[in-house]
């Protein structure tokens, strides 16, 4: 289950927003070709250098790669995915936070995610690597801005492939759901899913926006329950994207069965 867009559009141009889509990518591509080097030890040295390790940062050691580790990624998937949740979700909060108030909110989440997975598992010597702690707090941040704000959802079973459209906070109550059902059940070592980053960076962004009203003066500078757009009604309900079939011997992202990670993904 994954959003592929929302019926809520931004009333500025998100400059942030695209520039950390473009920054991210542009990251990924100067070190993509080590992804596909059959001598993994390079890629395991770069990681070493720039993704946050939990265990050196609790001993004091490299913890500037808190920062670092937002901008790398540990596949197309990887990066891709994240994009997608950037893409849909951050316009519409750098047009309430404005340019200079989204970055630093993006930033600050996406460092408050990384200590919540350091937290989680402070002696693990697996490198962490990825963007969506940040993008975990736009998520929590735009719960709190926009829970009626519809969005568009694909989901997979099986072989069926659909499109819906539910409210945002229906979606991304879901989506927390299963991060946290994801880190009390899912072992910490030997890598994955960093789901302590994600529901922290969710927290995160949900108590920043919180605060940022009850600050103004609610329900003067940050309005609840704000719904979508007034020309909502402008996009289509349903999607006329057809069903499609997978191949029986590949998981629903393309990559074979019990296959699993060396890395942590954020």
């Amino acid at each position: 289950m994954f959003p592929i867009r929302d019926h809520n559009p931004s009333g500025r141009v998100p400059y942030v927003t695209y520039a950390l889509i473009a920054i991210n990518i542009f990251v990924f591509l100067l070190y993509a070709q080590l992804l596909f080097d059959p001598d993994q030890r390079r890629l395991a040295a770069f990681f070493d250098v720039w993704a946050l390790v939990p265990a050196e940062f609790t001993s004091g050691i490299d913890r500037q790669t808190l920062l670092y580790s937002m901008f790398l990624h540990g596949s197309i998937m990887h990066i891709g995915g994240n994009m997608l949740f950037l893409w849909i979700f951050g316009d519409n909060l750098e047009d309430r936070l404005g340019h200079v108030g989204f970055l630093l909110f993006y930033l600050g989440t996406g460092a408050v995610a990384s200590l919540a997975h350091v937290w989680a598992d402070p002696m693990s010597q697996v490198p962490t690597v990825g963007a969506s702690g940040a993008i975990s707090g736009v998520m929590g941040g735009y719960l709190l801005l926009f829970p009626l704000a519809k969005v568009d959802i694909a989901v997979i079973l099986g072989f069926i492939f659909r499109i819906f459209t539910w409210p945002a906070w229906a979606m991304l109550g879901v989506w927390f759901g299963m991060q946290l059902l994801g880190g009390f059940t899912t072992p910490t070592e030997g890598g994955g899913v960093a789901y302590w980053a994600h529901a922290g960076g969710f927290v995160a962004g949900l108590a920043a926006i919180g605060a940022l009203w009850l600050l103004n003066g609610a329900p003067g500078g940050v309005p609840w329950a704000q719904g979508g757009h007034p020309h909502e009604d402008e996009f289509p309900r349903r999607s006329s994207v057809p069903s499609v079939r997978r191949s029986a011997s590949k998981g629903p992202w393309g990559r074979p069965q019990g296959q699993k990670s060396r890395w942590d993904f954020l």
